[in-house]
């Protein structure tokens, strides 16, 4: 039954990535976290494997065909994203648990406010 579990996490994730650009993370992080029983440190380590992998490879090519991914821009903050990871990975490390769960799901909370109410 596990199994199962991982591939519907990671179909759910999946499908909010592809059709939101989201990355998963927003959905698959918590989703281990309450019904995988991870830590939340063991979730974000995991789902960053997860995305480790050109999993959006064939979300890319849809959007891509579609004239609609700016590879220039892609490119540049990629970039920024490679060294960004890793400063965020070092931060959070030493961080309890406690406050690692609520700092991810402020950010989400106020992501999604910006996301609903702001042009």
């Amino acid at each position: 039954m596990p199994h199962l579990l991982y591939i519907l996490v990671g179909l759910i994730g999946g499908i909010f990535s592809g059709a939101f650009g989201i990355g998963g993370g927003a959905i698959m992080v918590p989703a281990l976290v309450y019904l995988a029983a991870l830590t939340q440190h063991q979730a974000q380590g995991t789902i960053l494997a997860v995305l480790m992998v050109p999993v959006g490879a064939l979300a890319v090519l849809r959007y891509y065909q579609s004239g609609n991914v700016k590879i220039d821009i892609a490119l540049w903050i990629a970039l920024g994203f490679i060294f960004g990871a890793l400063i965020g990975a070092n931060f959070v490390h030493g961080l309890p648990e406690a406050v690692l769960k609520r700092a991810f799901g402020v950010f989400l909370i106020l992501m999604g406010i910006k996301m609903a109410l702001l042009k």
